[in-house]
């Protein structure tokens, strides 16, 4: 199977969603390796909706470290608690963050960074990483955002 996406162009993200998440599922379906899929996943996101950065961090040593991702160059290492990312880990919940600098404590790995939604990736239980997502706009995410991120990231 030829990895292509079909990339609707519309203004409407949740018919955008609703056309990508498919295909992403599809792709990742029959492989077993979860760094190439999220690979795929982010490369799948950042291209399909537009996003100014797209990416994971995986749980090593009691921190989040980073993996897959498409965009700029981002932080390597973020502890438990600490910024969005870490507080999603902290707290297994997805975070929105309509404005990056109104976040205490978040980290600026980008100045160019103006909001983010990071969705907690569970297993049996534990999250054993984050999906992180931001945007170069203010108020980008929403519950649309969460609602098919959060699909998503089950399916891994």
């Amino acid at each position: 199977m030829a990895e292509e996406l079909n990339i609707i162009h519309t203004t409407d993200k949740r018919e955008k969603y609703a056309s990508l998440i498919p295909q992403i599922e599809s792709l990742i379906a029959d492989e077993e390796d979860l760094i190439a899929n999220l690979a795929n996943i982010a490369a799948a996101l950042k291209y399909g909706m537009d996003f100014f950065w797209v990416g994971f961090y995986l749980v090593k040593n009691d921190q989040l470290v980073l993996a897959p991702f498409q965009g700029p160059i981002a932080c390597t290492r973020i502890n438990k608690g600490k910024g969005v990312c870490g507080q999603s880990w902290a707290t297994g919940q997805t975070i929105i963050v309509p404005d990056v600098d109104q976040f205490p404590g978040h980290i600026a790995c980008s100045s160019d960074s103006k909001s983010e939604i990071v969705v907690p990736v569970i297993k049996d239980g534990a999250v054993i990483g984050v999906l992180d997502v931001d945007s170069d706009q203010l108020n980008t995410f929403d519950e649309v955002d969460q609602e098919f991120l959060e699909r998503l990231v089950s399916r891994l």
